[in-house]
C-alpha cells in the first residue's frame, strides 16, 4: 500500500490532535498524582472536584455578572474552603488509617459534592466562555485545534511549576514526607492538617484549570466528571507518583486512541477509541505495574 503526501498530512493531523487531547487528559490526571504523591491517597473525587470547580466558576459568572478573572479568584477561594472541609470532617478523622479506608472516604466525598453542586448550581448544561480560542490553525497543511493547543501549553506550564514546587520548596518536601509515613512526619513537627489542606487546595486548583478547558470544549455538564475515568489509564502508564509521567501517559493515551480509531477501528467495527486506552493500560500493567516513571514499591518481610 502506497501513501500519498495527503495521507501523510492526515496521519500527522490525527497524531497531533491525539497528543493535544492527551494533554487535556493529563490535566485531570495531575490532580490524582498530586494527592497520591503527597498523601498516599487515591482521590476518587478528583473528577467531581473538577466538575464542581467549573460549575462554581460558571455559576458565579452568571449570578454576579463579573468578569471571568474575578470568578476564577472566587472559585479558588471556594476550593480552599472545600479543602479545609475535607480535612476537618473527613481526612482529619482518619489519620494513619489503611489506604483502602481513605479511598472509600473519597468515594463518599465524590457523591457529596456531585449532589451539592447540583443543588447549588442546577443540572443544566452551562457554557464556559472566557475568551479561549475555539477555531483551527493551518500549520503546513495540518489543522490544529486552538483550544487543545492552549490546553497543551497550560499542562506543560503546570508540570514545570508543580515539579519545582515538589522538589525545590520546603512545603513540597514536607508533602512527600507525609506520604511516606503520617506518624513519622508528625513526630518531626510537620502539621498533617496544614499539609492536607495545601495539597487538596492545589489539586482543586488543577481541577479548576482542567474544568475550564474541558468546559470550554464540551460545556460544563455533569458528564464531565466521567472524564476522570480516562485519567486512570493515563496514571497506569505514567505512574501514580510522577507529575511528568501524567503528561507522558496522557500523550500516549491521547495519540494512541486517535490513531487506533482511524487505522484499526475499521477492522473491528469502529468505536475502538472508547476502550483502547483501558486495553493498552491493562497490557502495560503486565510488564511494568509501577508505570513508566512511578516508584517501584519494595516491601520487606
Amino acid at each position: 500500500m502506497e501513501f500519498s503526501y495527503d495521507d501523510l498530512l492526515f496521519f500527522f493531523e490525527v497524531l497531533f490532535s491525539g497528543l493535544l487531547t492527551g494533554a487535556l487528559y493529563s490535566l485531570v490526571a495531575l490532580g490524582f498524582v498530586l494527592i497520591f504523591k503527597a498523601s498516599g491517597v487515591f482521590n476518587f473525587a478528583q473528577g467531581a472536584m473538577m466538575l464542581f470547580a467549573a460549575l462554581s466558576m460558571v455559576g458565579i459568572m452568571e449570578l454576579l455578572g463579573v468578569h471571568w478573572t474575578i470568578a476564577f479568584i472566587l472559585t479558588v477561594g471556594i476550593m480552599v474552603i472545600f479543602a479545609w472541609c475535607v480535612e476537618k470532617f473527613v481526612l482529619g478523622k482518619l489519620v494513619n488509617q489503611e489506604p483502602i479506608i481513605l479511598f472509600m472516604a473519597t468515594i463518599g466525598v465524590t457523591f457529596f459534592i456531585d449532589g451539592f453542586g447540583q443543588t447549588i448550581w442546577g443540572s443544566d448544561i452551562k457554557t464556559m466562555d472566557i475568551g479561549l480560542p475555539n477555531g483551527s490553525l493551518d500549520v503546513g497543511g495540518i489543522f490544529v485545534d486552538e483550544l487543545e493547543l492552549v490546553a497543551g501549553l497550560t499542562a506543560a506550564a503546570l508540570v514545570v511549576g508543580l515539579a519545582i514546587f515538589f522538589n525545590k520548596t520546603r512545603i513540597g518536601r514536607a508533602l512527600r514526607a507525609v506520604a511516606d509515613d503520617h506518624q513519622a512526619a508528625m513526630s518531626v513537627g510537620i502539621s498533617l492538617r496544614n499539609i492536607w489542606i495545601i495539597v487538596w487546595t492545589v489539586a482543586g486548583l488543577v481541577g479548576l484549570v482542567a474544568g475550564i478547558m474541558w468546559g470550554s470544549k464540551l460545556g460544563v455538564q455533569f458528564s464531565l466528571s466521567l472524564i476522570a475515568l480516562k485519567a486512570l489509564p493515563v496514571l497506569m502508564l505514567g505512574g501514580f507518583t510522577s507529575i511528568p509521567g501524567a503528561i507522558i501517559g496522557g500523550l500516549i493515551i491521547g495519540a494512541g486512541e486517535k490513531l487506533a480509531e482511524i487505522y484499526l477501528g475499521p477492522f473491528v467495527g469502529g468505536a475502538i477509541e472508547n476502550w483502547f486506552a483501558y486495553m493498552l493500560a491493562m497490557v502495560f500493567l503486565l510488564f511494568r505495574p509501577q508505570g513508566l516513571f512511578g516508584e517501584k514499591i519494595i516491601e520487606r518481610v
